[in-house]
């Protein structure tokens, strides 16, 4: 069963987004803990000013998207009830629901609804850590509001509604228009490795106390921490990319956004800011590693006391490590290996040298796994810049399926979250095949089953049998080989 989320939406009204993937966000959507700092990178002085500033029926409050640059139903779609694009919108709701009540009965946080732990991410970002008039002025009750992710609009919101058309060329005046908003203050999300840096915060976690998932917040009840740019980018999308969005944010009416490129770039991002963390003081609490960073179903297997040992792992080849020690959460890494090989040959076999020198040195101690850490970070950012120079093609999308699907990367889907990784990025992949033209709507949906059985494979995690998975994954894959 599918759902098509984004239907009628504009971002990809052909994509038909997974039951699982929804999940999946709402999930991602419950792991906010606190934000970013209150002002933007920049901008002294940034205030805040709330949903209801977006709100009027001449700019985003419409009750039907007809307006005529953009849809101007934005808010609505924002809350909607039950669709994952209004999972912002209901962030700070689900801190009264009992899942909530009871992770922070296990924290002893009191109210989660008012603990900064929580609020500062299931609120309006930074206007939440502003506290005083500014917090007042945007209510924690709005959730994830507009400017968690556009910036805080003090000092771009009137030039962004004052509206286009004294110019011979209306085009290059909205695309004029947007570039000052982004000189105010507006956050380029267009941008792939803004978007990714804003998303990532929440999503992933920073080092910014209060705004990191540990494993005991996980184990108090908070979802597992997994992030995808741009299948969670679609799922939220409130937009349509037609010509008036390609002139404001590409400078033509053919611009769009290359998903390839943002699946690649949010990979890059999401292990560029795991190494980072695990470098710093989060990497260790007490005399313990931080088990946030390892991977979860390496030790949270069934155990078995019996004559005849039963083994509960297969072998990993990514993992050079004794047998027995819980390796390093490498979901990103496996899906980042496979980009490399295609967008930046000159950088993959570093990283693959440089990924099992960090496996092994977690073997070693702690001095010697974040040296490895910092020397894979390094390649890690080189490659999240080379995505981004690079535009990407349908042809590519297809080379792509390849690289994840070939027999040293699929070797390597042995545990649940890179499995989880794989099938989300050949469902993007899918995805920016149709956005591309190279395959029709009616073809990617002949193959929508395929894709589900992959997903359904990786829907529970206590159910997820590595064999089984494969199978579902490789029948998903030569469907979508079929359409070349």
């Amino acid at each position: 069963m599918t759902t098509d989320a984004i239907s009628g939406r504009g971002a990809r009204p052909w994509a038909a987004i997974t039951a699982f993937a929804a999940l999946l966000l709402a999930l991602a959507i419950a792991a906010f803990v606190v934000a970013p700092p209150a002002r933007s990178q920049g901008e002294p002085g940034a205030r805040y000013t709330g949903v209801a500033s977006c709100a009027g029926s001449t700019c985003h409050g419409r009750m039907e998207g007809d307006g005529t640059v953009v849809r101007q139903d934005e808010l609505m779609k924002w809350q909607e009830p039950s669709t994952p694009g209004g999972a912002h919108s209901r962030a700070w709701a689900v801190l009264s629901n009992n899942r909530s009540q009871f992770i922070a009965r296990n924290l002893g946080l009191g109210d989660p609804a008012t603990a900064q732990m929580c609020i500062g991410c299931h609120a309006t970002a930074g206007a939440v850590a502003a506290k005083g008039a500014m917090r007042g002025s945007v209510p924690t009750e709005d959730g994830v509001g507009c400017e968690s992710c556009h910036g805080p609009a003090g000092g771009w919101i009137a030039s962004h509604y004052a509206g286009v058309g004294t110019n011979a060329n209306p085009d290059a005046e909205m695309r004029d228009k947007h570039l000052a908003n982004l000189s105010a203050g507006l956050k380029k999300l267009e941008d792939p490795v803004v978007r990714a840096g804003v998303c990532v915060d929440c999503h992933f976690g920073s080092a910014s106390d209060g705004q990191f998932v540990t494993h005991r917040i996980m184990a108090a009840g908070h979802p597992r921490i997994a992030f995808e740019l741009d299948l969670f980018s679609s799922l939220q999308a409130h937009h349509q990319e037609d010509a008036d969005y390609g002139w404001r944010k590409f400078g033509s009416a053919t611009g769009r956004t290359d998903h390839v490129q943002m699946w690649a770039v949010g990979q890059a991002t999401a292990i560029e800011r795991s190494l980072a963390l695990f470098q710093s003081r989060r990497g260790t609490e007490g005399m313990f590693p931080e088990f946030y960073f390892l991977d979860c179903h390496s030790c949270h297997r069934r155990i078995f006391d019996q004559a005849k040992p039963v083994k509960t792992s297969m072998d990993n080849p990514g993992r050079d490590i004794p047998e027995g020690m819980p390796p390093y959460n490498d979901e990103n890494l496996i899906m980042l290996a496979a980009a490399a090989r295609l967008a930046a040959p000159a950088l993959a076999d570093q990283l693959a040298a440089r990924t099992a020198t960090f496996h092994r040195a977690m073997a070693t101690d702690r001095p010697s796994a974040a040296a490895a850490a910092a020397q894979l970070g390094q390649t890690v950012a080189a490659l999240k810049n080379a995505f981004a120079a690079r535009s990407f093609s349908g042809t590519d999308a297809f080379a792509m399926v390849d690289a994840i699907s070939a027999k040293a990367i699929g070797d390597r889907f042995t545990d649940y979250s890179g499995s989880q990784q794989a099938v989300m990025g050949v469902d993007t992949l899918l995805n920016a095949m149709v956005s591309s033209g190279r395959v029709t709507v009616g073809a990617a949906a002949g193959i929508r089953g395929d894709i589900d059985r992959a997903y359904a494979a990786v829907k529970d995690p206590n159910a997820y049998k590595p064999a089984e998975f494969q199978a579902s994954f490789g029948s998903a894959v030569r469907a979508i080989r079929a359409l070349r």
